[in-house]
């Protein structure tokens, strides 16, 4: 009977309790927050006199022993250890002896593991977000090339009104820098130490919870004690931030699958982040896109995963709650992987800004402004103007004319008071650069938005 709760059994756990019951397996990832921790809790008891300055200098030495041991592959994980505090704990007190076992004093293994997971958590916010403003700047650095090549604006995935690829790309620059944003909120909120809260309810020895908070670089230290140990927003925070930042990332991998196809021909991905077919030679499939698209549904089930573990359970801790780590865990390396990987499908695509450019000439994109200049120049009200104009989109649909290229004789034929000035507000490129407006397509207001993205990158 090797547990360090056995104590109070009379027999032995099963074999398939100890396979049911173990987190060791999975939850060894925080081998490191956890070794920093009990090194940090550690040197608080001294400072407290609970333990002596000869027991401290053993832990540590120990522990500095078992960090290389995990860290070299011959430390010995076993499922009968349960977790990998009692793991770490048990080879600690193999190598030091009794000073081993004062470790755990003042502490539990329930805010033992909430430090480990949040120090882990606030760790992969920062790098993700690290992530996401290298996915920016390599955007960033395709927008700029891009800011006077037109494409067709969409809604309802038809033609709408002509933009430039730019300023299509700086809706994704907003989207990203909300995400980091949400990380970061999540960062400043979450990052408040669990350590000395013990089991649920604080401990009756001498601690200094603030001193545990600086040396393991929180902020501050929880107020109460009950929620601490059972609170698991700090998770459910990151799993609902990466899939948002997912959600974003499959909406442009949506994109690129579509413009990649022969039908738009907008761009062609590398050869590098590229597959082929197993039957059919000629295939260049667009992988690296699909699967961040369909890697986001997987995300998501780890957020609906977690959340549904901790909608009923009562205060305060419950082993529920190690379910909480495999689904982070996953959702933080695909996170990690999607960043890396869409950065670079993106900096070695071609833009093929002909194509862009040819099919802003279909489906009478400057329709609008055919309508606004009906409002301007000739004073006609403006749903009077949008019946005017719908009537030239259906001539040009008989003529097989696109409204851009259409003659000054027919549009003169629907209205007479249609100008010969008319034929330059109908030009693709007068219509992307007229919309001025804060915000807009015009290749200047793309340009100033380019700029603040590339401030907001700097000052980071």
């Amino acid at each position: 009977m090797d547990k360090m709760w056995s104590g109070r059994f009379s027999a032995s756990a099963s074999s398939l309790l100890d396979q049911f019951n173990a987190s060791i397996m999975f939850d060894r990832k925080l081998y490191k927050e956890d070794i920093e921790g009990s090194i940090a809790h550690a040197t608080m008891l001294t400072k407290q006199g609970i333990l002596t300055q000869d027991e401290l200098e053993k832990i540590k030495d120990g522990l500095s022993q078992v960090l290389k041991e995990i860290e070299s592959g011959e430390f010995e994980w076993k499922i009968s250890d349960e977790d990998l505090h009692m793991g770490i704990e048990k080879r600690l007190t193999a190598i030091i002896g009794d000073a081993g076992k004062k470790l755990h004093t003042a502490r539990s293994r329930n805010d033992q593991v909430a430090v480990d997971f949040r120090r882990y958590v606030l760790r992969k916010n920062n790098e993700i977000i690290e992530g996401i403003k290298a996915l920016m700047a390599e955007v960033l650095v395709v927008a700029n090339q891009h800011t006077e090549t037109l494409i067709p604006g969409m809604t309802h995935l038809q033609h709408a009104q002509p933009i430039n690829f730019a300023f299509h790309l700086g809706a994704y620059l907003s989207m990203f820098k909300r995400d980091i944003e949400r990380f970061e909120s999540s960062l400043e909120r979450n990052n408040i130490s669990p350590l000395g809260c013990a089991a649920l309810a604080g401990t009756p020895h001498n601690v200094d919870r603030k001193m545990t908070a600086e040396l393991l670089g929180f902020h501050s230290v929880s107020v109460n004690c009950l929620d601490t140990v059972s609170d698991r927003d700090f998770a459910l925070e990151i799993l609902f931030n990466i899939s948002t930042m997912m959600m974003h990332i499959s909406r442009l991998s949506e994109e690129l699958i579509m413009w990649s196809s022969y039908e738009f021909g907008f761009v062609e991905l590398s050869d590098e982040y590229s597959t082929g077919s197993s039957i059919m030679p000629q295939k260049k499939n667009p992988d690296v896109p699909e699967l961040l698209r369909g890697k986001t549904g997987r995300v998501y089930g780890s957020l609906m995963g977690l959340l549904t573990v901790m909608k009923g359970l009562p205060l305060a801790y419950n082993k529920d709650t190690q379910e909480d780590k495999e689904g982070v865990f996953d959702a933080v390396e695909t996170a990690e992987i999607s960043l890396e990987i869409l950065k670079e499908a993106i900096k070695t695509m071609e833009v093929k800004a002909y194509n862009m450019e040819k099919a802003c000439a279909i489906g009478h994109l400057s329709a609008t402004d055919l309508a606004d200049y009906l409002v301007e120049k000739c004073g006609i009200p403006f749903r009077e103007a949008h019946f005017i104009t719908g009537r030239a989109v259906a001539k040009g649909e008989e003529l097989h004319i696109d409204l851009s290229a259409m003659e000054y004789k027919y549009l003169k034929e629907i209205d007479e008071r249609i100008g010969e000035d008319v034929i330059e507000y109908l030009g693709l490129r007068h219509s992307m650069n007229a919309r001025t407006s804060e915000g807009g397509t015009a290749s200047t207001r793309t340009k100033e938005q380019l700029e603040y993205f590339a401030n907001y990158l700097g000052e980071k």
